[in-house]
């Protein structure tokens, strides 16, 4: 991936609209920005959050606070803590998270 015609800028991420979006339990509050095809999200999962899907989108995550439980498809787990990340491709793993404390965290995608 190329990202080109991104002007250099800074982002107050308290300024970004909130959308919240429920899961199966719990919300996750978005602000996101976009660049071109480029999705740039400043995520928040609420204590007790549950997604309601498989994801099968592609996305680099990095944890900023909380705790992230993802689970694959085929079974396997991983657990993030602040300052670690995961990255998958598009359509090659479907996933889902949930938390138990809430997390924050930082996707590009």
């Amino acid at each position: 991936m190329r990202m080109e015609a991104i002007p250099f800028g800074t982002t107050d991420w308290s300024q970004i609209e909130r959308v919240e979006k429920r899961g199966e339990e719990g919300v996750a509050i978005w602000r996101t920005q976009r660049f071109g095809d480029l999705r740039v999200r400043m995520v928040e999962y609420t204590p007790g959050y549950r997604a309601d899907h498989w994801c099968a989108k592609g996305h680099i995550l990095l944890c900023i606070a909380g705790e992230l439980h993802t689970e694959l498809e085929d079974g396997r787990r991983f657990v993030l803590t602040p300052g670690m990340s995961y990255q998958v491709a598009d359509d090659a793993e479907s996933h889902r998270s949930h938390t138990t404390v809430g997390a924050t965290l930082f996707i590009v995608d």
